[in-house]
Formats: C-alpha cells, structure tokens, sequence
C-alpha cells in the first residue's frame, strides 16, 4: 500500500497556520480527513470502590504536542504532521475526554469532574502530556504512541500524594493515516485504563492511611 505522506514541520507557527488555512480554506483542493478516536474501557475487578471525589485537571502539553494535526516522528530527530488529516480535537481535550468517562463508566469513584467544574474535590490529577504521536522508531510500521506523568494531589494540602509516567506504544497495522487513528484508538484506551486504575489505587492507599491516622 502506498505510504501515506507526512508534511515536515519548520516551526510552531507554520503547524497552526496550516492547521487553520486547511480546515477554513472552501477552495482547498485537498480534502481534510477528520479523526474521532473513541476511548472505553473495562473495570478491573481490582481496582477499588472510593467513596472519595476527584477533580481532573486540564492536561498540559506542548504546542506541538497539543495540537489538531496528527503527528508522526518518522526519525528521532524529525516530526512531521500527516497530510490530509486531522484530529476532531486536541490531544489534551481527547485526553481529558476519555478519562472523565473513563472515571464514570468504572462506577468505581463517588464522584468526578473537570476542575473548572467547582466540585469540591479530595484529590485532584494533573497530567503534562510529553508525547501523542505516531512513531515509526526504526521500524516498517509507526505506533501510536502517548506519553505522559500524572500526579495524583491532596486538595487540602497540596501533598502529591504519587506520581507516575506512563508510556505506551500500539503498533499500527499499516502506514495509512486511517490504521495510525485506529492504532491511537486502542493507545488512548489503553492509557485510560490503566490511569484510572492507578489513580483508584493511589488514592485509595492514601485515603486509608489518612483514616488510620485519625
């Protein structure tokens, strides 16, 4: 199949202007594809039932990282942006998608909001979002590849309470634009599972050891 072709990146500048001329221009003659990933997961048997609240706040990431065009690293020292092809939203509103619903749909957390919400939270997450790209790594076919650190942060004192990266790479089934999206499917719900599962836990842990301590 014919590899599909990446648009080198000669600045931060020249990724947004393009993002917007592509998506705003009616006499563009290459069609735009819009990508929708769609994050589930499965709870874990494992992971606990809290009775704590939890707040989760806006990831931060680069520009470059947190933007709607699709990036693919094809060497470690180039990053490209596939051309005709575009996320439905940034990396960081994606992220803060899946986990909020991720949250919900364990039926494992009293309660859970975005901070901006005002909910009077326990413990709040905070994410910095390193890497969201595809990643050939020397190899025929790219990953999709998300890297990130959560801290996991008391409310009330603003004790971190643990603090994690995570780092994890789907394979592609192929160089195609549309096997990349679905490879990034499978990663974003991967990478939400295992979070809230890690967040459950963590929490969990200190909550108890706080109670104890009472």
């Amino acid at each position: 199949m014919k590899r599909s072709l990446p648009t080198r990146l000669f600045a931060p500048f020249c990724l947004l202007a393009l993002a917007g001329c592509s998506l705003l221009a009616s006499n563009d003659r290459h069609p735009i594809t819009i990508y929708a990933p769609q994050a589930r997961i499965s709870a874990d048997p494992a992971w606990p039932q809290v009775e704590w609240q939890l707040a989760i706040a806006k990831p931060a990431a680069a520009r470059m990282v947190d933007s709607p065009r699709i990036n693919v690293r094809p060497t470690p020292a180039e990053l490209e942006v596939y051309r005709g092809a575009t996320w439905s939203q940034p990396a960081t509103d994606m992220l803060e998608d899946a986990l909020l619903r991720g949250f919900e749909d364990s039926g494992r957390i009293a309660a859970v909001a975005r901070i901006a919400s005002g909910i009077r939270a326990d413990y709040k997450l905070s994410i910095d979002l390193r890497r969201f790209e595809s990643d050939y790594a020397g190899n025929a076919h790219p990953a999709a590849t998300i890297e990130l650190n959560a801290k996991l942060i008391h409310s009330l004192n603003q004790r971190v309470v643990a603090s994690r990266t995570f780092l994890l790479a789907e394979p592609a089934a192929g160089t195609e634009v549309a096997s990349v999206a679905a490879a990034f499917e499978t990663a974003l719900g991967r990478t939400t599972t295992e979070l809230v599962g890690w967040t459950l836990a963590a929490g969990q842990a200190d909550w108890q050891a706080s109670a104890d301590r009472r």
